[in-house]
């Protein structure tokens, strides 16, 4: 446990201030979450592996403690997960474990915590995918290293080629029935898998997924063809991934690929210099549109994916990662500048074009 001269006290005001229609109802649901939620994949997991090479334990966790209480004083209430999310796989989750435990206790009906199982977490044929097996093993391991009774959202991180969806979709119902999670969702399943998704749920009598989590962003729009009506038609809401195109869409690579960048300590087709140096013109030209709302490039992404849409905006949070809680800070003032008008979005979709 920290001193008790270390003890963290959120910030008496961390619901009032906050822009009207901050927190947004999951589509049908009654789960309303905030604008902005942050993703604990990167920069949570062990000491060296985060963007700021933490060079020990004691500054890393210190850092990690910094960026969780400052969301959480803005009123960001949601922390996502994944069983794998670190490095190593699990790391994170022991991490925030330990806060939530340690410094956010008092706080955890509160807060969102989500997490989720899809990818290879652990060697053999359980270890991976969709089946019933690995699932609610890993939604087990998840809640033993977050030190929690139940998660609030449990994903099937992505569809398994090889096991029937009425499988997965009643394994997440079983962990909801088990009282280990409140509500489940999906992650990058594309529109027909979704639909037939929620018609597994339907003619079996399972709990439906409230929530998808599908990349989303400027520069990637994949879910206007199809998704986001299949999302909307059903009650289901979305959480975001990479609304800020992993940087491109802010002013980090607008001239170079700075030292502490995930482009500069990993291998990303996306990130790689020949690609950003393609889309650079386009972020320049945004950020002046965003200038122009006195805003940052950041915001004004953020912004643009929280907008009001045709299918009748099925996006319901934006999920950001952060290296250190100035960026947690700027993220979240996106709505201060309220939505963004006919004008401004006939601008921006004139340079996406």
């Amino acid at each position: 446990m920290p001193d008790t001269a270390d003890a963290y006290i959120a910030a008496e005001d961390r619901y009032d201030g906050r822009p009207d229609g901050w927190f947004r109802r999951c589509g049908r649901s009654g789960l309303m979450l905030p604008a902005v939620s942050l993703g604990c994949w990167h920069n949570f997991g062990d000491p060296g592996t985060d963007s700021l090479r933490s060079p020990d334990e004691a500054s890393m966790h210190a850092n990690c403690r910094a960026m969780l209480f400052k969301a959480f004083d803005l009123g960001v209430t949601h922390f996502d997960l994944a069983n794998n999310y670190g490095p190593p796989p699990g790391s994170a989750e022991e991490r925030v474990g330990r806060i939530l435990r340690d410094d956010l206790a008092a706080y955890r009906d509160e807060l969102i915590i989500s997490s989720k199982a899809g990818y290879l977490m652990w060697p053999g044929p359980y270890g991976d995918w969709g089946s019933r097996k690995y699932l609610v093993a890993s939604c087990d391991q998840s809640l033993r290293r977050l030190k929690l009774d139940y998660v609030d959202i449990f994903y099937s991180h992505r569809p398994d080629p090889n096991t029937p969806l009425e499988e997965t979709m009643g394994a997440l119902d079983a962990i909801v029935r088990q009282g280990k999670a409140l509500y489940t969702g999906i992650s990058n399943y594309r529109p027909g898998q979704t639909a037939e998704a929620l018609r597994v749920c339907e003619i079996n009598g399972f709990v439906k997924p409230i929530i998808h989590q599908p990349k989303y962003s400027m520069l990637d729009r994949w879910i206007e063809q199809g998704l986001t009506s299949v999302l909307h038609a059903s009650g289901m809401g979305s959480i975001v991934f990479s609304p800020l195109a992993g940087g491109q869409l802010t002013d980090k690579y607008l001239d170079s690929v700075p030292a502490d960048s995930r482009a500069a300590n990993e291998h990303s087709p996306f990130l790689e210099e020949a690609w950003l140096v393609q889309s650079r013109e386009r972020a320049r030209r945004l950020q002046a549109v965003a200038h122009e709302r006195g805003q940052s490039l950041t915001q004004l992404a953020l912004a643009w994916v929280l907008r009001d849409q045709p299918a009748g905006g099925a996006v319901t949070t934006a999920l950001i990662g952060a290296s250190r809680p100035s960026q947690i800070e700027q993220c979240a003032a996106c709505m201060d500048a309220g939505p963004l008008d006919a004008e401004t979005i006939d601008k921006i979709e004139a340079i996406l074009a």
